[in-house]
């Protein structure tokens, strides 16, 4: 019985996360075409030369790969032009808190796919976003308008000291009352738009253009 393959197995493991250490530490999800292209060769050829003869070629042309994915990633810090070519550039899907229907059609991304994406980073509603672009690497980006931002810490704190600095009369009782139905206001999600009750009944509040469905 021949036992090459264990030695086989163990050295292509070593070799397989140098290789990948050299490459890089992003994940599946954070990384361009390229990468991933190369990244998928790298584990098909990896994997074929355990039952074989052919372990040290397999090896050398996993090291060229990697190569060629630190030249390409070089060239893409000298050249923007050569960047946008291989990678490309993120794309504005929502403006204002309208769809941007020519750049989801670009990127054939559904309306539901981009609620998907809008409701993993806990965002309720699309009209709360000012500006949300489709990265390189298919991650979302996003501003919300300010009304829908979260209250910071200095927020709380001028809040706090504006409640300090305010003497019980009845017109400043009815300036806290202002100020705190502005805050209620600001946490508050319109159920006609929440991105969360669509899931839950199953059926989009306000339809989406068809092709984009």
């Amino acid at each position: 019985m021949e036992w090459d393959f264990i030695w086989k197995a163990i050295l292509v493991v070593v070799a397989g996360t140098v290789l990948l250490r050299i490459a890089g530490r992003k994940t599946i999800s954070q990384m361009t075409l390229a990468e991933t292209v190369i990244m998928v060769g790298i584990g098909s050829l990896l994997i074929q030369p355990v039952a074989g003869d052919n372990i040290w070629t397999t090896i050398l042309v996993g090291s060229v790969l990697v190569g060629t994915l630190l030249v390409m990633e070089y060239i893409q810090i000298k050249s923007d032009t050569l960047e946008k070519m291989i990678t490309g550039k993120a794309k504005v899907i929502i403006n204002n808190g309208s769809l941007n229907e020519k750049n989801l059609r670009k990127l054939r991304l559904s309306v539901d796919q981009l609620e998907m994406k809008l409701r993993q980073n806990s965002v309720s509603k699309i009209s709360d976003v000012k500006w949300a672009t489709l990265e390189p690497n298919g991650q979302l980006g996003f501003e919300l308008i300010e009304d829908a931002q979260p209250v910071t810490k200095k927020d709380f704190e001028d809040f706090k000291q504006i409640i300090i600095n305010l003497m019980p009369s009845n017109s400043q009782i009815t300036q806290i009352n202002e100020i705190l139905n502005v805050i209620n206001k600001k946490f508050e999600v319109d159920s006609q738009e929440d991105l969360f009750a669509e899931v839950q009944n199953k059926a989009h509040a306000n339809n989406p253009p068809k092709h984009l469905q």
